[in-house]
């Protein structure tokens, strides 16, 4: 059977490294006396996913997790919840703005929040026991409690239950994840100033809502709670919202955004907090520093980003490295500055994305099994769960213009796709760079209704190194959201038929 091009990429760099490397399976097994091959701390999407993997592969494996609920952030207070209810509250808007256009009208509408609220923690629920049910089929010791660094290969644990043991391993890998990135002088007491945490709980709509940070927790939390009547405005400190974004599609998302009726205050930071009467009043001034205002809301969410959680694992006691940003530097096989110590997913640098978490956990612990991990930094997808959902793959068209690379644009708008007109549905474009010479792709952005689906053509075109024209001349089901990036590819290297 003929070998595929990027199969033969992956044999060529395991033959390199192995030559490089020499055994990493006898490197990484040196000690024969501890208990298991492999100890994860937390359990998260990059650390659950690291242990069930190191299981398959079969290696002794456990797995310690403070929450005493599986899932990390993601599952119990971030991704998972909040696109519960960025569906649930997508629907009520459509029922309130677009349903009458379809034909279909009540007589009545209301949001019945705890309902909604109910839902939600249903979903995550069902997905956290459906991970404690992995565990158990591949084998998985699960230890519930914090864990923390008694030496190298030794992690001591407070368990739920009140009690200490002692958690060998061979291998250990740190998967704790991120914490919510504090600002000086907010306090977040998760009632009136509320993380994204507090966001996904509230137990009524707030009239007025501050979000600081025009990031994607920001903004797709905006987004909730504006679809569902509350007055949004975002407080950005940065010139612009969604910084790593394409310009050219962050334009067309903010001015959609505020289509939507969300208020943008840029270049602007907030300097004071007053929370003793009813109303929080924030202290606001130009990042450049300026003349003062005050703005008042009900409920401020702070999204100002996120930060390594690494606080009690007792890094300094066995001379685990840090930056000046909190992350725990790593070589390409994951390992710290401390032969046997692994750290992978939020800790590490790059962006915090549980999908991208997910493919470190993999990575490596096929590095510590003596196999080649691999992970391609430069095709880890993005997506902002707003409606619509903006998502993209490699570069943007400012990354390419600083590289100095020649290249050309390919665009095509959803008012003209089939499929977006007839559901009434076509806000958005799918943009398409790739080098002239070569028609290599570079990068792409789809910014339309499931964006986050449609964006993995891409991303595997991209894998396989294809070009513009490779997309173009695949054919696509008609009629499909799907045409739009066939469309865009033509215009890329050619030109569109449908515009």
């Amino acid at each position: 059977m003929a070998m595929t091009s990027l199969a033969r990429r992956r044999a060529t760099s395991l033959f390199n490294s192995s030559i490089l490397r020499g055994s990493a399976f006898s490197r990484s097994f040196a000690s024969g006396s501890d208990d298991n091959d492999v100890v994860v701390i937390g359990g998260g999407p990059g650390g659950y996913v690291a242990a069930i993997k190191a299981a398959q592969l079969g290696l002794k494996t456990t797995c310690i997790e403070k929450r005493g609920a599986l899932g990390g952030t993601c599952l119990n207070v971030g991704c998972i919840p909040s696109k519960a209810l960025l569906h649930s509250s997508h629907m009520y808007h459509e029922a309130v703005h677009a349903f009458p256009n379809h034909g279909v009208k009540f007589s009545q509408l209301e949001v019945d929040l705890p309902a909604m609220m109910a839902q939600k923690d249903k979903a995550v629920s069902g997905l956290t026991r459906g991970i404690e049910g992995l565990f158990k089929k591949n084998k998985v010791n699960y230890v519930k409690g914090y864990g923390k660094f008694a030496a190298p290969n030794e992690i001591s644990v407070e368990t739920l239950e009140g009690g200490n043991t002692v958690i060998k391993g061979k291998n250990i890998i740190i998967a704790t994840g991120s914490d919510v990135k504090s600002l000086p002088g907010v306090t977040i007491d998760e009632k009136k100033i509320v993380s994204s945490t507090g966001a996904l709980a509230l137990s009524e709509i707030p009239k007025k809502l501050v979000v600081i940070g025009a990031g994607y927790i920001g903004l797709e939390m905006g987004s909730v709670w504006g679809r569902l009547g509350s007055e949004v405005t975002v407080v950005e400190f940065a010139s612009d919202i969604v910084p790593t974004m394409d310009g050219e599609v962050r334009k067309q998302f903010q001015r959609m955004l505020e289509k939507q009726k969300m208020k943008f205050m840029l270049k602007t930071k907030v300097v004071g907090v007053d929370t003793s009467g009813s109303a929080v009043k924030l202290t606001l001034e130009p990042a450049a520093g300026g003349e003062q205002t005050t703005l008042e809301a009900d409920v401020v969410l702070v999204s100002a980003g996120r930060t390594p959680f690494t606080a009690g694992l007792g890094l300094d006691a066995i001379g685990v490295e840090t930056d000046k940003l909190g992350r725990i530097p790593v070589d390409h096989q994951f390992m710290t500055n401390v032969k046997g110590v692994y750290a992978i997913g939020d800790v590490i640098p790059g962006p915090m994305l549980a999908h991208k978490a997910e493919e470190d956990g993999v990575a490596c612990v096929e590095f510590i099994a003596g196999k080649e991990g691999h992970v391609d930094y430069d095709l880890v997808p993005g997506v902002v769960y707003t409606h619509p959902e903006v998502a993209s793959v490699g570069k943007t068209e400012e990354q390419v213009k600083a590289a100095g690379v020649a290249y050309r644009v390919g665009k095509f708008p959803f008012m003209a796709n089939s499929r977006a007109k007839a559901i009434d549905d076509a806000e958005g474009l799918v943009k398409i760079l790739a080098e002239k010479e070569t028609d290599k792709i570079l990068g792409v952005h789809i910014m339309a209704p499931n964006a986050g689906e449609l964006i993995h053509e891409a991303v595997l075109a991209m894998q396989y190194g294809a070009s513009s024209e490779d997309i173009a001349r695949t054919c696509h089901a008609h009629p499909t959201m799907s045409e739009a990036v066939k469309e865009a590819a033509m215009a890329t290297y050619d030109k569109p038929i449908h515009m």
